[in-house]
């Protein structure tokens, strides 16, 4: 079996040496020559990755030609704002019949499309029952070191998880598949800005009490949006909800709850960003999250206030202030 991962950052890197245990090959497609020729050379993602060890069964690749030729799954891990035009470059070469697998956690600006959504915007239909989606509690870093990870692959033809969940499956990676493929989405895109008010809340100095509050209003403000949305509400205190919530929301690796952390600190966002070498998928998303609030009626209390500090240069403590002082509601129906 050979495999093809789009996306040679962290967790693209780390999934295509998971990929490799159960195929033949693996072909890792990045932008950056220098970032492939170290795998290829050195076995290794120095950027990304710097001392773990890869499989020689992956090759890594600047070609999207050559990354897909032959493929049997194809697994897309580029962030969710490089998605649409990485899809338009390698559209012509994608094989027809195997899984698309994205890893990406976010909405897109402006369309307000999950991953999945503007995979089929893009492709042509006969794609689209092969599209599947895979989230859940997972720090690259981690499942490099192959330490024990477990997550959702979703899709809404279960033979399509299923596929995947077979490639994927190794002594210290384990999926379960679902067919929700709206709720797997939104609890990965949306808890990433809570991760950011977790980390908020840290850099301020506000205690366990605040990180717990965050995290269950958090996950209330996920399951009512995905739920509008379509997704089953079971889904959210799952893996790829309450599961990837708490990891990200606590875990020192999470790059979104950094960026709160240094915002709570009273950092301006620009300078957080520049100083690190990936992507924090919160802070665009915290715009999605807002738009779709707008969109759709549903009161995102937290999301809002990440999106005016990000965006609008609100005060942090301001924002606590105000989260804390809202009506007092009911906490089963209210918001």
């Amino acid at each position: 079996m050979r495999g093809s991962v789009i996306g040679a950052g962290s967790f693209g890197t780390a999934l295509a040496n998971v990929l490799a245990v159960n195929c033949d090959e693996v072909r890792l497609w990045g932008r950056e020559p220098s970032t492939v020729e170290a795998i290829n050379t050195l076995h290794e993602n120095p950027t990304y990755l710097k001392g773990i060890p890869l499989s020689e069964r992956v090759r890594a690749t600047t070609d999207l030609e050559e990354a897909l030729a032959g493929s049997e799954m194809v697994v897309l891990a580029t962030p969710s704002h490089a998605t649409r035009e990485v899809l338009a470059r390698a559209k012509s070469f994608l094989p027809r019949s195997v899984p698309l697998v994205t890893v990406s956690k976010g909405i897109e600006n402006g369309t307000l499309l999950t991953m999945t959504e503007l995979l089929e915007d893009c492709l042509p239909e006969e794609f689209h029952p092969y599209v599947a989606v895979l989230s859940g509690p997972s720090f690259a870093k981690e499942l490099a070191r192959r330490m024990p990870t477990v997550v959702t692959i979703a899709s809404h033809w279960d033979k399509v998880a299923q596929r995947c969940q077979k490639a994927l499956q190794t002594d210290t990676f384990r999926s379960y598949t679902s067919t929700d493929v709206v709720g797997v989405q939104y609890g990965g895109a949306l808890k990433n800005v809570i991760a950011i008010a977790a980390g908020m809340a840290d850099g301020l100095g506000m205690g366990h009490n605040a990180r717990a509050a965050i995290i269950t209003r958090g996950l209330a403000e996920i399951t009512r949006l995905a739920v509008r949305k379509g997704a089953n509400p079971l889904t959210l205190s799952g893996l790829s909800g309450m599961g990837d919530l708490v990891l990200t929301c606590t875990g020192e690796l999470s790059r979104n709850r950094h960026v709160g952390m240094e915002l709570g600190k009273g950092r301006k966002l620009p300078d957080i960003l520049a100083e690190m070498k990936e992507v924090a998928e919160g802070v665009k998303t915290a715009k999605s999250a807002r738009d779709l609030s707008l969109k759709t009626g549903v009161e995102l209390p937290i999301c809002e206030q990440v999106y005016l500090i990000a965006y609008e240069g609100k005060n942090a403590k301001m924002a606590v202030v105000d989260l804390m002082t809202r009506q007092p509601k009911s906490e089963l129906s209210g918001v």
